[in-house]
């Protein structure tokens, strides 16, 4: 029967101990998760923006080899007024429409990362012809992530 009581006051006492937890130790938690997220946004966010802006000089890679593409085919780029959406349906009053991909040169016109279209000018400032985004502000001109990314910067 000895051991048993000295079992019993053995187990009452841990069970009171480990009722909860205090009010110090709930702080301290709450304190290392906060530390936590504060890090991780530090880190996080940048690259963020860094991914959007290589996402758009991707695009811009991919719209400009279908560009090229258009011109090996119809022997001319799409004019300003016909812009990209030449690579996706044929023009009307082409000279070369026999020569036109079927189905287009790409399925899909896509948007850049900030949800605006890609901009496209022949002749251009830079080059034969210059496609761009605007960058985050969705205005001309700008630096850091409003800057514009275009065709002729290096990647």
């Amino acid at each position: 029967m000895e051991t048993n009581r000295f079992e019993r006051e053995t187990v009452s006492i841990t069970q009171r101990r480990q009722r909860g937890i205090t009010l110090v130790e709930l702080l301290v938690v709450l304190g290392i998760l906060a530390l936590i997220s504060a890090v991780v946004v530090i880190n996080v966010l940048p690259e963020r923006d860094r991914a959007a802006v290589r996402k758009a000089q991707i695009d811009i890679g991919v719209l400009s080899t279908a560009l090229d593409q258009y011109r090996l085919d119809m022997l001319n780029y799409p004019t300003t007024e016909q812009g990209l959406e030449a690579l996706r349906t044929l023009p009307s009053n082409t000279r070369r429409a026999d020569n036109y991909r079927p189905g287009g040169y790409l399925k899909t016109m896509p948007l850049d990362p900030w949800g605006n279209p890609y901009q496209y000018a022949i002749p251009g400032e830079h080059s034969a012809y210059d496609l761009y985004s605007f960058g985050a502000d969705g205005e001309r001109g700008g630096e850091g992530l409003d800057a514009d990314i275009g065709n002729w910067q290096e990647n």
